[in-house]
């Protein structure tokens, strides 16, 4: 049966789009069939990250529509067998979005998908609302700062009260925190907060910690999701993410400052001296 997961925060900019091309590359390469949907109507950046964005023809609202077919808008994945892209519309508004047509293209892509990735965009407007209705589980995007996490408590009530299944009275989705941009360093300043402080606000499972990273835009700018570059930090956590989302014990890793080899040099000699 296909699992629907929204990708969703309070505040814009905090790496939704960017989880939601990583996670949806993440299963997929692992064999699971998936599609990722830009929800974010008039402002679509999926297509972007997943370096589609020349070969877009039709959209979400064109298949809404009836103006083309569901296999006539999805997009394969040029690098990942199992992964299809369903972007958004750049020329329509929010209320292009329907519940009903919504709900008829998630249950035929769920006739042949294993998993549905629905990229949120930010807020609790109708495109937000729409994203999470119908989800099975959330991952829950913030960065630690007050209003990110905040603004992520916020939605937190939301999932738990505006989704079908609350509606349907059949208890809440299964939610998960994705930490991003996350500094050690900044958090031993004190110019950041911690790991305890989100998870003593937002008390849900912690699913995965993204450190801060300049892989992430590289990535974005040459279109290829930040997972795909298994040397970089962010890349491997965002791995981990996936693998722990699957049930895998993985332990936490980029929690603490890394090293540098001199400041390790020196310590060792003052030892030595001493």
């Amino acid at each position: 049966m296909v699992k629907i997961i929204v990708v969703t925060s309070g505040k814009g900019g905090v790496g939704k789009t960017t989880t939601s091309a990583s996670f949806a590359v993440g299963l997929a390469s692992r064999g699971y069939k998936t599609a990722v949907i830009d929800f974010d109507i008039g402002l679509r950046n999926l297509d972007l990250i997943m370096g589609c964005e020349r070969r877009v023809v039709y959209d979400f609202v064109n298949v809404i529509r009836g103006e083309a077919t569901l296999n006539q808008a999805l997009i394969r994945d040029k690098h990942t067998k199992e992964l299809f892209i369903l972007p958004a519309s750049q020329t329509r508004d929010k209320d292009a979005l329907t519940l009903e047509g919504v709900a008829a293209v998630l249950d035929e892509l769920g006739k042949t998908f294993d998993y549905i990735v629905c990229d949120s965009p930010a807020g609790i407007e109708r495109g937000a609302q729409l994203a999470m209705y119908f989800a099975d589980s959330a991952i829950v995007v913030t960065n630690p700062e007050v209003s990110s996490v905040r603004d992520s408590d916020r939605m937190l009530g939301l999932l738990s009260s505006k989704t079908k299944r609350a509606e349907e009275g059949k208890g809440q989705i299964s939610e998960h925190l994705l930490l991003t941009r996350y500094s050690p360093k900044r958090v031993a300043n004190g110019d950041m907060l911690s790991l305890a402080d989100v998870n003593e606000i937002l008390a849900i499972p912690l699913l995965g910690v993204i450190p801060e990273s300049q892989a992430v835009l590289r990535a974005s700018n040459s279109g290829v999701p930040v997972i795909v570059d298994s040397e970089s930090d962010a890349g491997q956590a965002y791995t981990d993410a996936v693998a722990r989302y699957l049930g895998e014990e993985v332990p936490f890793r980029f929690l603490q400052e890394k090293s540098h080899w001199l400041k390790r040099l020196f310590s060792f000699k003052e030892k030595e001296a001493v």
